[in-house]
């Protein structure tokens, strides 16, 4: 998670949500990182999930990233829900909860729906003070600039 918090501080330094995400091999081994690119690259889909997602594709030479872990600060958007179950990873581990688009825990459950292919394991809650509060001093600056 302390890469993914990286990942969403050079994030915020270009001007973009500081959401970080990181995606681990089975052994643990770093095979990408990324942060929010929405503003800097002016790209709808350029969530932090799904450039690691892509870029872990990327690195491994198929889509299928069975066995991995997808980190990330924040909990999925549905977007982002539907592609790391897309994508096959084996575990997410989120931090903070996001009380207005959540798709793990907060307003859906859509990784775990039994009615879609695969199911990956959820841990939720990690430095989530430490994510929330980057979110939040994010946004508090923005509102007072």
């Amino acid at each position: 998670m302390r890469l993914g918090l990286d990942e969403a501080r050079l994030a915020a330094s270009h001007g973009d949500v500081p959401i970080g995400a990181v995606v681990l091999d089975a052994s643990g081994t770093v095979l990408s990182r990324a942060g929010n690119e929405r503003e800097s690259g002016a790209g709808p889909l350029a969530h932090a999930e799904v450039l690691a997602l892509t870029r872990a594709a990327d690195a491994l030479g198929g889509w299928r990233l069975d066995g991995c872990t997808l980190v990330v600060t924040l909990e999925p958007c549905a977007m982002c829900a539907g592609a790391l179950v897309q994508a096959r990873i084996g575990r997410l581990v989120y931090g903070a909860l996001d009380a207005k688009a959540g798709a793990v825990a907060s307003l859906w459950d859509v990784v775990r729906d039994p009615r879609l292919p695969h199911r990956p394991d959820v841990v939720g809650g990690i430095l989530a003070d430490e994510c929330a509060g980057l979110l939040a001093q994010f946004f508090r600056e923005r509102r007072t600039a």
